[in-house]
This record gives structure tokens, C-alpha cells and sequence, in this order.
């Protein structure tokens, strides 16, 4: 990751969490407030350089690179505003959801749905319709009610419903290529206690009753090992139960040396010896029993993750996703890939944002994963050709072999974002190679 070192850096190498995408930007700046922003963003258009954005590096595309202007907004982390009575919390969107999720408890709120990372700036989240899991909730980007954007000018837009419904509805998941997102109003609500509950179940049971178990749960989701038959399934459920929290040791014990260290080792010795890994899946899966958890949501949506690896995740219609996982399984037995990571399912309920993975359709998600240095395109290819087959449509923050003339059909609003984007970036400052080869090259 490049270094905060004032408001301006050039000659600094950016590269991603996963250390697998990198960029040489022109320029880095770390705007520390928005006339500061604004005026970067009006300095680069000038200058005709093009303009990215990078949070905290969690997406696995190249979608953050740049070649010009990098800005990253770790100056602009403020909570600006919290009003308990309507439920709206205003941030600068610097701000990671861990951050957010604590100021948020502090004043008795919550986000209704997070993902299990949550080291990523509410922005990026937003840009690239980051997701958890639950059949009747929403990703994260439908939880805004209003966006600030800086344009390539530098002058401001306040994008909300009641001001333009097509251009909220494309800022809402903008791809960056909109704009600059300097604040977002979050619609929240009440903050509440999780019972969470882990547990192992014969894949098969899992498989044929998915649908009840996503909808009979406020989140459900499952994790599968190539090579096994168990379904290790993770349930959170509202509870009234005051929290219990876990100690300092045992949350270490759990998510720092077992869930981590131990399993790096495990996927380490996978990449010496490929051949070992169904017997060290089998292992891991073995090793996982039950338990549970009642903490705040705050604290229980989200783990460490300091094992490092690549990513790819498809959104499907929500019927077709137990299919999915079937081929997946079946193509890694017969195409014999190495792949120590589990498969992981989850579900999200539809949304009317342009380009959302989930838009006009409730909607599972199949992510596929590989550790760092080993080989994945071929397992990612041969996975994204099922996904073709089935409607897939590619996580906008992870790995896909897309382009603008493949996805286009996919998206029943895709022209109507395109001429949003025509509108605010005329020129098309607000791209990189990434935009060009899954949006299609904008502007003169």
C-alpha cells in the first residue's frame, strides 16, 4: 500500500491488499477535507490526467488503479452528523466500516448488514455493491440515502432520490467512474445483539433445504471444502439476550491462531504438496466443531483476515445457486484443481441500484478463492464459465474475465447508467484501464 506522507506523493507503488494488483499513479494525494478534494480533482482535469480512487486496497480487480491522479480519502474519516431520531448518520467517506460501526454502537445505531470484512472504507464498499448475507436484506449501498460527488470540474452534486432518481441510482454503485463519493448519508437502525451460531452439516441436507435455511435466518451462510461432504454452515439471528462478549484470549485462540495461523499453515503445506490437499480439507473440516456467539452486530459480523489470497464471486438468481456450488464441486473433482480455500455461498435480497450484482433480483452469491501463490486463472475460468450459463453476474471489487460487450446484457438498466456517466464525466476523467474494459472507454 502507498504511504500517507502529506497531500501530495508522486512516484509511489500502490498495490492492493492481496499484494496481486499494483499501480505507478503520476500522483497520490490524501485530500485531509472537501475543498481539498475538490480542488485536487480540478487540478487533474486540468492537467488531463485521470482520476481513481483507492480505499483500503480490498478489492481483487484492478478496479482502484491508476495512471494519473490517485486519491485516498484516509484524511477524511469524520462522523459528521448522527440523528437518532431519523435514524441517519452522515460520514466522509474515508471512513472504514469498522470505524463506522463503533461510532454508529456508540450512539445506539447500527448498520443492518455488513460483510465479513470490514476494513474497507464505506466508500469503496458502496462503489462496488459489497455485500453480507441475508435473503431479505440488501447490500450495503442500499442503505444510502444521499451521496456527495465531486466531478471532474470539482464542483459538488448531492445525489439523493428527490434530486435525480437516475443519477442516485447510479451513484449508489458507481464503479468510481462517476465521480468522487466525499460523503454518504447512511439510513441506519436500532443497534442490536446477535445470536450467532457455527456449526458443521452434511452437505447434502445443506444443499436441498438452502432456500428455507436463508429464509428461515436473518443472515445464513456455508462454507464447503473441495474433496468433502460437510457444509459448515454460519447463522446470526436477532436475539433480546443481553451480549457475552468473548474474552480477550478466547477471541485471540479462535479467530487469530486457529482461524489464521493455523489454517495458513495448512494452506501453505496444500501449496507445496498439491496432492495433500483433499486429505488436508478433509482435515480442517473435521477440525471445525460448533459454536456460539451473542454479541453486538458490530462485533460479530466481521473477522480478521490476515491469510492472504485472491478472490472471484459471482451473484446469481437466488434459484440457481445450489446448482452453482454442484458444478463447482464437480469441476473441481474433474478437472483435479489444486484448491485448499472453501467455496463460499451466501444470499442478498434485490435492489434498484443501476449496476448492482443483486439489482431487480434476490440473489445468492458463489465465491470462489485461491491462496497467494498458487495458480488460480485456470479454476476461475473454468468457474465463470458456469457462472455464464447460470446468469452470473461478477463482483465488482473481486476477479472476472468480463468486459463491457459481455456484461451488457446481464444489467436490464446497463444504457441508463452509461448515459448517467456520459452526463457527469463527459470527458472520462473518472477512469483507468479497469473502466475501459468492463464500462467501455468513456468520454472524448
Amino acid at each position: 500500500m502507498s504511504e500517507p506522507s502529506g497531500p501530495s506523493n508522486s512516484g509511489v507503488r500502490w498495490r492492493n491488499w492481496a499484494g496481486d494488483q499494483s499501480c505507478s499513479p503520476a500522483e497520490v494525494r490524501h485530500p485531509a477535507a472537501l475543498p481539498e478534494l475538490c480542488e485536487a480533482v480540478a487540478a487533474a482535469s486540468q492537467q488531463g490526467r485521470r482520476v481513481r480512487v483507492a480505499g483500503s486496497g480490498h478489492s481483487f480487480s484492478d478496479v482502484a488503479c491508476a495512471d494519473g491522479l490517485m486519491l485516498q480519502l484516509d484524511r477524511m474519516t469524520a462522523v459528521l452528523d448522527v440523528d437518532r431520531e431519523s435514524r441517519l448518520a452522515r460520514v466522509q467517506a474515508g471512513i472504514t466500516i469498522h470505524a463506522l460501526s463503533r461510532e454508529l454502537d456508540r450512539h445506539g445505531l447500527a448498520l443492518e448488514n455488513l460483510g465479513d470484512i470490514d476494513v474497507q472504507t464505506i466508500a469503496g464498499a458502496i462503489a462496488t455493491a459489497t455485500h453480507g448475507t441475508g435473503a431479505r436484506l440488501p447490500n450495503i449501498s442500499a442503505q444510502v440515502v444521499e451521496l456527495v460527488l465531486v466531478l471532474a470540474d470539482g464542483s459538488t452534486l448531492r445525489c439523493s432520490p428527490g434530486t435525480d432518481a437516475d443519477i442516485f441510482r447510479a451513484a449508489r454503485v458507481g464503479l468510481g467512474s462517476l465521480g468522487v463519493i466525499a460523503e454518504v448519508t447512511l439510513r441506519c437502525v436500532p443497534a442490536f445483539t446477535l445470536f450467532g451460531v457455527d456449526a458443521p452439516a452434511p452437505l447434502e441436507e445443506v444443499l436441498e433445504g438452502f432456500d428455507e435455511r436463508a429464509l428461515a435466518n436473518d443472515h445464513f451462510e456455508f462454507f464447503v471444502f473441495p474433496h468433502t461432504r460437510t457444509a459448515l454452515t454460519r447463522t446470526n439471528n436477532r436475539t433480546d439476550e443481553e451480549p457475552r462478549p468473548r474474552g480477550r484470549l478466547a477471541a485471540y485462540v479462535n479467530d487469530i491462531l486457529l482461524n489464521n495461523h493455523a489454517f495458513g499453515l495448512f494452506c501453505r503445506a496444500g501449496r507445496v504438496r498439491p496432492g495433500a490437499i483433499p486429505h488436508l480439507n478433509r482435515l480442517v473440516t473435521r477440525l471445525a466443531g460448533r459454536s456460539e456467539r451473542v454479541e453486538r452486530s458490530a462485533d460479530i459480523f466481521a473477522s480478521p483476515r490476515l491469510v492472504r489470497f485472491t478472490e472471484m464471486e459471482y451473484a446469481l438468481p437466488r434459484e440457481h445457486t445450489v446448482t452453482a456450488v454442484r458444478r463447482v464441486l464437480e469441476l473441481i473433482e474433474a478437472r483435479r484443481f489444486a484448491v485448499p480455500f472453501p467455496i463460499e455461498v451466501r444470499t442478498v435480497a434485490a435492489d434498484d441500484a443501476l449496476l448492482s450484482t443483486a439489482a431487480g433480483r434476490d440473489s445468492g452469491f458463489v465465491a470462489v478463492h485461491m491462496f497467494s501463490g498458487m495458480e488460480w486463472e485456470p479454476y476461475f475460468r473454468a468457474v465463470e464459465a458456469i457462472m455464464d450459463h447460470l446468469e452470473g453476474r461478477p463482483h465488482w471489487g473481486k476477479r472476472h474475465f468480463q468486459t463491457a460487450a459481455t456484461l451488457r446484457g446481464r444489467y436490464p438498466e446497463w444504457d441508463r447508467f452509461m448515459a448517467v456517466r456520459a452526463r457527469l464525466d463527459p470527458h472520462g476523467r473518472f477512469a483507468n484501464e479497469w473502466t475501459d474494459r468492463v464500462l467501455g472507454p468513456a468520454g472524448d
